[in-house]
């Protein structure tokens, strides 16, 4: 039987998410790859009971996460009811709707029926009787904003969720639903939207008065906790000299991970030269990726991903280093518009 480390504690930074009373942990896990039937079950609880034991203590699901879909779940149910389940409120547990999960008109987006379902079928499948996060995964453009939102106001109500989140929303989209979520009575407590040095769409003028992504966050009063922050191991020495046959493109794995067209020889020779500052800062390139990314203090948290217990360490390790002086991030900004 698993006993979680005694200084797990010790060294963990945690961030207040917008201006709820909810800390989240600067590093959070997200088990969107490596965390399905095609994956070592030994190994994905190790990376699990690791993390746990450096303060990790947010763990990120979705319904179609695995593959194949429900299996990162069920996965996870096993760990938390074998390992883990000692600890439930020492963990924040969070999970989504809103893409493809099954047949028929109710299988995705953003309907009442799809997200309440979809709900009870992760609480069935992780063995719990709530999560602590609940997301809409994605805006729907044939469902009113009103609907989606009552739902997710509706699942919190209920108990089967504590707190309410959007993902992959745009800058005028959020501010939308987080209206309508205070007009509700449950705020929207965070959004989770992709952000990396290679992609800064969050950072862009979207709204009808020039806000960009974050600035709505901030002006709504949530947080926000960012996916792919490697740009699926791009933004690592992985891709350096080639394609490994276990990275993703090696792998070809579904559900949105990268491919090899999307990395071309211009796209290798800016890794480089970001690989080379970031041995400079003594870091990773990764380390120093997570690092980029927490300099703005409106990234309640960055949400990695981990097929081994070293890769995790090392992302984890970005913490010991997350300041930049100004030359740096002339460097880098100079790097990335290359």
């Amino acid at each position: 039987m698993y006993t979680a480390a005694d200084n797990r504690y010790a060294n963990m930074k945690y961030n207040r998410s917008g201006k709820s009373g909810l800390l989240l942990p600067a590093i959070s896990l997200g088990l969107w790859q490596n965390f399905g039937n095609a994956d070592q079950y030994d190994n994905m609880n190790s990376i699990i009971l690791g993390a746990f034991d450096r303060g990790v203590t947010h763990f990120d699901l979705a319904n179609n996460y695995g593959p194949p879909g429900g299996e990162a779940e069920r996965n996870f149910g096993k760990m938390l009811k074998e390992e883990l389940y000692a600890y439930r409120d020492e963990l924040i547990i969070s999970t989504k709707a809103g893409y493809y999960m099954w047949p028929g008109p109710y299988g995705e987006w953003g309907s009442r029926k799809n997200l309440i379902a979809s709900c009870d079928q992760s609480l069935k499948r992780m063995g719990l009787d709530y999560v602590d996060i609940f997301y809409s995964h994605r805006p729907d453009p044939n469902t009113p904003v009103e609907e989606t939102m009552q739902a997710l106001d509706s699942i919190v109500r209920s108990g089967k969720a504590l707190y309410a989140g959007i993902s992959n929303y745009n800058a005028e989209q959020t501010r939308n639903a987080a209206a309508v979520l205070n007009q509700l009575g449950t705020p929207c407590l965070i959004h989770q939207p992709r952000y990396s040095m290679l992609d800064c769409w969050v950072e862009s003028p979207g709204t009808s008065d020039g806000k960009s992504l974050l600035d709505v966050v901030e002006e709504t009063g949530m947080g926000s906790i960012v996916f792919s922050p490697l740009a699926q191991g791009r933004l690592t020495d992985k891709y350096i000299n080639g394609v490994p046959t276990n990275s993703r493109i090696g792998r070809s794995l579904p559900n949105g991970a990268i491919q090899t067209k999307d990395l071309s020889a211009d796209m290798v020779e800016k890794i480089k030269l970001l690989n080379n500052l970031a041995l400079g800062r003594g870091q990773t390139l990764a380390q120093m990726a997570i690092a980029w990314l927490l300099k703005d203090h409106r990234v309640t948290s960055v949400l990695v991903g981990a097929s081994s217990v070293g890769q995790l360490q090392n992302s984890i390790d970005a913490l010991n280093a997350t300041a930049f002086n100004t030359d740096e991030l002339q460097k880098i900004e100079s790097i990335l518009s290359q």
